[in-house]
């Protein structure tokens, strides 16, 4: 088989396993003399942690999704402490806004020159300041991709700054650390792990190293995803989705998403919507309409065969069908008490906006056959 040239990029080192939140003070002290933690609203939950990092430390709290105004702050905190390395502790946002301030430290200027759609887009040029990206939840896996997600609040979207310089230095990634979230969390950012390895795996841009990993994370999400949500001090599931999550992560960060993400990113800009909740709306439809597009465009499509082993990775059945896969996927949802978009106030009138928008994401470089706005949405309406 000839291969087809690839690149792939990750974080710099990989600590993944229970107790290696431990090594954290030893692997900052590597990467600078002054510290700047980002992490949740709440750092009393980390109290013990961050009273034992050996540097000089200021504590940036981020309460909600990161924007571009926090990011800005941010940037001004670590200035004023002085501070050489990021630490973001805590989930996507927290990471997000980690990677973003670091990017900003060393490259200068605002949010918005580097901002794509909303922004000038300008090109980051400058490695960031060393980040070490330590999740607390496993979902986003942006311990390990490649962008910062901000919302621009004035113009009611979620943009991003993007660029291989921005991959953590180092991913510290300890499945006890998940083992606090409540079920609801557990569903949303299992969730969106799953569909950050199904998108890859289906992607135009997939690659040979890309496959493997996204195949282990749908493996690791199969068995771990429902088990987490029941017992959340099920460390076994627990760690089956953190490595889910951290795989989807670096499948993405080298393969593209989908429609799924092309969606979910329009609809997080503009309801109050769980990043990993939109994904779950939006999975069977979006995979429905891939599947009706390529039997009628291109029914020799490899898209079709990797949805087909999808559903086998997903089920553990040998012969599982695209149906199976999807009911599959139905029962997950209904399981773990996932509602439609209608339950956060979207409705029927919005669904020419989204899908207009939708059209110009950079996720949607990856689905694996081109959608029209009309048959975006169609989606956005089943998802409802």
């Amino acid at each position: 088989m000839t291969m087809t040239g690839f690149e792939f990029a990750t974080a710099g080192r990989i600590l993944a396993g229970p107790g290696r939140v431990a090594e954290l003070p030893g692997v900052l002290a590597g990467l600078g003399s002054r510290v700047l933690v980002c992490t949740g609203a709440n750092p009393e939950r980390h109290a013990s942690l961050l009273a034992g990092l050996g540097l000089p430390t200021a504590v940036f709290p981020v309460a909600g999704e990161p924007t571009a105004g926090l990011a800005r702050a941010g940037v001004a905190a670590a200035r004023e402490h002085g501070a050489d390395v990021i630490a973001a502790i805590g989930g996507g946002s927290v990471i997000d806004l980690g990677k973003a301030v670091a990017m900003l430290l060393a490259n200068g200027g605002d949010p918005l020159d580097y901002l794509e759609v909303v922004g000038s887009g300008q090109k980051i040029t400058r490695p960031a300041a060393p980040c070490v990206a330590v999740p607390t939840t496993a979902g986003t896996g942006a311990e390990v991709t490649a962008n910062a997600v901000l919302a621009v609040p004035e113009h009611r979207l979620k943009a991003s700054l993007r660029s291989p310089l921005m991959i953590p230095r180092v991913a510290l990634v300890d499945p006890r650390l998940t083992a606090s979230c409540p079920p609801p969390v557990t569903a949303a950012s299992g969730l969106d792990a799953l569909t950050q390895c199904l998108e890859p795996f289906v992607s135009v841009r997939a690659t040979p190293v890309t496959d493997g990993l996204a195949r282990e994370g749908l493996r690791r999400a199969a068995g771990g995803l429902r088990a987490a949500h029941a017992d959340g001090g099920d460390l076994a599931a627990r760690s089956d989705m953190a490595i889910c999550a951290l795989l989807g992560g670096m499948a993405l960060a080298n393969a593209k998403l989908g429609a799924v993400h092309g969606l979910a990113g329009v609809i997080g800009g503009t309801a109050d919507v769980p990043h990993g909740i939109a994904c779950a709306a939006l999975l069977a439809p979006v995979i429905e309409a891939n599947m009706r597009a390529l039997r009628s465009g291109t029914p020799g499509s490899p898209a079709l065969d990797r949805y087909a082993e999808v559903a086998r990775l997903l089920t553990g059945k040998p012969g599982a069908s695209v149906q199976d896969g999807l009911a599959w996927i139905g029962e997950t949802i209904a399981l773990l008490g996932v509602p439609g978009l209608a339950a956060f106030g979207l409705g029927p009138g919005q669904a020419d906006d989204i899908a207009a928008k939708a059209m110009t994401s950079s996720s949607m470089q990856g689905n694996p056959v081109p959608l029209s706005q009309g048959q975006l949405k169609a989606v956005f309406l089943e998802a409802l």
